[in-house]
Order: C-alpha cells, then structure tokens, then sequence
C-alpha cells in the first residue's frame, strides 16, 4: 500500500466558526438542502461513521467516512472516506485532514492535508487527485455562497 499526500489551502470572506458549523457540525442537515443530488447523511453505529447517500440516477450511489476528529474549539476535524464508489479497486480509503484558520478581515482559510491510501504498487496520478477535489470544491463553494447570502445563519 503506497500513500500519496496534496495539500490544499482555501479562503474565504466567511468567519472560520460559521464555515466549519456548516461544513463540519451541521453537516448532515445543511449538505443535502443544499445540493440536491446528496438524498441524506445517516449515521451508523456510535456516529463516527457518516452515509453520503445520493439520488437515484446520480453516478455515485453512496460514501462512507469515518470520523477521527471534531475539534469545535480548534476548528480542526479528520475523517477518512472508506467506502464507495469514488474509492474503487485501486484506493483503501482517502483520509482528509482539515483546519479552519481566521484570515484578512473576519475571512478564513482553509488549509487540508488529502492522502491517498492506494491499493499495492498503484501511485495515484495528480489529475486523479485534480478531478477527485472538484466536488469538494463545489460543496465548499455553494456553502460559502449560502453562508454570505445569509449572515446570520450559523453565527
């Protein structure tokens, strides 16, 4: 099993506490109201496995990740997605390491650590990686977007 480790840095004109309530605490309820090819997010067991079920019709049926860490006070959380259909026959699991920071004026950033447990000798190809971050971004970007279109939502 080989590990390919991206990092990734994001900012954002929206405060550090409200993005990481939505994007981390709050997830289960605000992800599927705001993207409707997510149907809903279940928790299994003692909660620290995550269901990302998705509609019928979309590519990818469902994604498990496994909880490590949310750490409300240091806006830090780390999770492994574990299952799926993104994960395939050349991945064991994609493990995300994310910390929100206060930057510029009341912003934040986003800094992630992504590796990549692969499967034997497979090494993970950058445009892989490229392709396999877009709907990370695009979740990112919508709740960015809902955020700053509703202040007081998560403040």
């Amino acid at each position: 099993m080989g590990v390919t480790t991206y990092t990734h840095e994001t900012t954002t004109p929206v405060a550090p506490a409200r993005l990481f309530k939505a994007l981390v605490v709050d997830s289960d309820n605000l992800i599927p109201k705001l993207m409707p090819q997510v149907k809903n997010i279940e928790a299994e067991g003692d909660g620290s496995i995550k269901k990302m079920n998705f509609v019928e019709g979309s590519p990818i049926k469902y994604l498990k990740h496994k909880i490590h860490v949310v750490d409300d006070k240091n806006l830090v959380t780390k999770y492994s997605m574990i299952e799926g259909d993104v994960i395939g026959d050349k991945l064991e699991s994609i493990s995300y390491d994310l910390k929100f920071e206060a930057h510029g004026n009341g912003g934040c950033v986003c800094k992630s650590i992504i590796e990549y447990h692969t499967k034997g000798d497979y090494v993970l190809k950058d445009e892989e990686h490229n392709e396999g971050k877009k709907p990370g971004m695009e979740l990112f970007k919508i709740v960015e977007a809902y955020l700053l279109a509703n202040p007081s939502v998560y403040a």
